[in-house]
């Protein structure tokens, strides 16, 4: 029999959690002095030569991408190492139509179908903060992987007493190799489609933390040039079928 201490490893992991939080909240206020004055500049770009507008642009893009970045890894180290509080009944029909509602906004102009279909559950035991999160970054991923034109759907159902939440677009789809490594952080299964499309490689790293802390579990299924399919799963523990009054 083989015995190996983990110890160490469980030390380095630690420290790389505190390092990761440590330097994100250390970047947040500079990050913010920056990103204003380049607000600032911005406002009164008009007065400056054409080629200094167009890199103030990107200027400011750019730091709303870095702000976007350090806010997802923020709040992966606090799902990674914050303590679960008591769960509380989480509806999720206001829920997800929020979270329509806001991919329909995030398509605007692209012509995409975004259809809600709610025949589960009526809540959920957990956190809505967390939940809205997951659920948000499967529903804009497939808003912004999804060519113009194309059906994205939102489903919450029930199968075998467990509660599932799933996004299936007809978008670019994922080749196999891809999907088991999916959910690390910054990786990028098209890193040249990712440029394009912006996002902070977090998303569904964020999303399996979550599941983690909810005991559910992703699920994906995915065919290049025919779509994905994304599915969070919860166990019947989690499912609530009648509000309490």
């Amino acid at each position: 029999m083989l015995v190996h201490d983990v110890t160490r490893l469980k030390q380095l992991e630690q420290m790389r959690k505190d390092f990761v939080a440590n330097v994100s909240h250390e970047l947040r206020t500079p990050l913010t002095v920056l990103a204003g004055y380049i607000e600032t500049m911005d406002m009164n770009s008009d007065i400056l030569p054409e080629r200094w507008q167009r890199m103030l642009k990107q200027m400011g893009s750019q730091s709303l991408r870095m702000e976007a970045i350090i806010k997802d890894l923020l709040t992966l180290s606090r799902l990674e190492t914050s303590a679960k509080e008591h769960p509380a009944q989480v509806q999720i029909q206001p829920l997800l139509e929020q979270i329509a509602a806001d991919a329909r906004a995030l398509s605007q102009g692209r012509g995409h179908t975004i259809t809600l279909s709610t025949e589960g559950p009526v809540a959920l035991l957990g956190y809505t903060d967390e939940l809205r999160s997951a659920f948000s970054n499967l529903a804009f991923n497939a808003v912004k992987y999804t060519p113009d034109g194309g059906h994205i759907e939102l489903i919450w159902r029930e199968r075998e007493g467990r509660a599932e939440f799933c996004v299936k677009d007809d978008g670019v789809g994922i080749a196999d190799h891809h999907i088991p490594r999916l959910t690390e952080r910054f990786y990028r299964a098209d890193p040249s489609r990712s440029k394009e499309t912006g996002g902070t490689g977090l998303g569904l790293a964020i999303v399996k933390h979550v599941l983690l802390r909810h005991d559910g579990e992703l699920y994906i299924e995915s065919t290049p040039g025919k779509g994905s399919c994304f599915c969070c799963r919860f166990n019947a523990q989690s499912v609530i079928t009648e509000l309490a009054s």
